[in-house]
């Protein structure tokens, strides 16, 4: 189970990510997936969360990864 601060990070590196892709912020959108992930390890190794919602919060940025292959300018 994901506890409240857990949940409050990661949301709030996802809704930032979003954002930046919704806006058209290509630089922005790179910087905030690898800081995304970036939380994602580090609350792993603080075991705030688990493996089963590791693994389904890392295939999220994994899949926004894939999407944003093609980001250029």
């Amino acid at each position: 189970m994901l506890g409240r601060k857990a949940r409050l990070i990661i949301s709030s590196k996802l809704g930032e990510l979003k954002m930046n892709l919704e806006n058209n912020y290509k630089d922005l959108a790179h910087d905030a997936l690898r800081e995304y992930l970036e939380a994602l390890e580090a609350l792993k190794a603080d075991n705030m969360i688990n493996d089963r919602d590791y693994a389904k919060y890392h295939k999220i940025g994994m899949d926004y990864k894939e999407q944003m292959a093609d980001y250029h300018h």
